[in-house]
């Protein structure tokens, strides 16, 4: 009985990637719809991507989807529950019926009750102020591609198109090895932004920095996102000091070591000490921590 699988395979199916190539498993449309996609598969998936083609590689794109849908839907609601901004008084009222202040028209407007005839003549009607204060704000995220960074770069990256999707929010996105690239044609779409980095290798962050400096147009309404173990070995004073002059201009500098679902991320000491004197301590742990930091500014 077919149906009867079902248990089955969910059952082994750690031991079946185990044992198989992860490549054969997606080739086949019937195992590879058993996979449930979760951190460590997609992780593989993307380490194994350039080695993917045809049905296996449609699985594939198809799990990263899938994940990134449910990461996306949880961190959303996160988002949405960020405050909205202040009334901008500075901005006429919409004048229609719904925005129409009763209580307020009344009062104004007693003086001309006539008690004879019981009635009120209104002169003016009074509308409540519904246009919130937004300042264009910018958010660059800058990602480190390292393999130890998957679940940081996975979130960040879905929180970045998220973010991207507000009003009046400009997202900028980042991503490096010893080279960098900007990501940001694509930052609407966190799937097509995974299937364009590539894990592992070594880091270079004064490159990047090199490549996020001349994106600042107003520090004062910029956050910095960097989503890095800062282990950058002979450049770690290059860019820490890029880091601090940065911070310096009055730009928001968040340095993040680790955001996940769960666990925790081994981040640089040196550079650890060196952020929290600065009074940008490292964000690790929780999303939920990364998604406060930033809807307090960015809302």
């Amino acid at each position: 009985d077919a149906g009867g699988l079902g248990p089955e395979l969910a059952g082994i199916e750690a031991d079946l990637v185990g044992r198989m190539r992860l490549r054969e498993v997606l080739a086949d449309p019937a195992l590879a719809a058993r996979l449930t996609p979760s951190m460590s598969l997609i992780e593989q998936l993307l380490r194994d991507k350039g080695n993917l083609s045809g049905v296996a590689l449609a699985n594939a794109k198809s799990l990263i989807r899938r994940y990134v849908d449910e990461v996306a839907e949880v961190l959303r609601t996160q988002v949405e529950k960020a405050t909205v901004g202040e009334l901008d008084r500075s901005v006429p009222p919409k004048r229609v019926f719904r925005n129409l202040d009763l209580d307020r028209t009344i009062w104004k407007n007693l003086t001309n009750w006539r008690p004879e005839e019981e009635r009120l003549y209104v002169d003016r009607l009074y509308y409540r102020h519904t246009v919130r204060r937004t300042t264009p704000q910018r958010l660059i995220v800058v990602v480190d591609q390292s393999g130890s960074m998957v679940d940081s770069m996975v979130n960040c990256t879905v929180l970045a198109s998220i973010f991207a999707g507000l009003p009046k929010v400009d997202v900028h996105l980042i991503a490096y090895d010893t080279r960098s690239i900007d990501l940001t044609p694509w930052v609407h779409d966190p799937f097509d932004v995974l299937l364009r980095t590539n894990l592992g290798g070594g880091n270079d962050g004064p490159v990047a920095m090199a490549m996020a400096r001349p994106k600042i147009a107003e520090p004062k309404n910029t956050v910095m996102v960097w989503i890095s173990d800062f282990y950058e070995f002979d450049r770690s004073q290059p860019l820490f000091e890029g880091i601090e002059a940065v911070h310096r201009s009055g730009v928001k500098f968040i340095p993040v070591g680790s955001v996940t679902s769960s666990g925790r991320q081994e981040v640089n000491p040196w550079f650890r000490e060196r952020f929290k004197a600065l009074g940008t301590p490292v964000v690790s742990g929780h999303v939920n921590k990364l998604v406060h930091e930033l809807k307090t500014f960015l809302t």
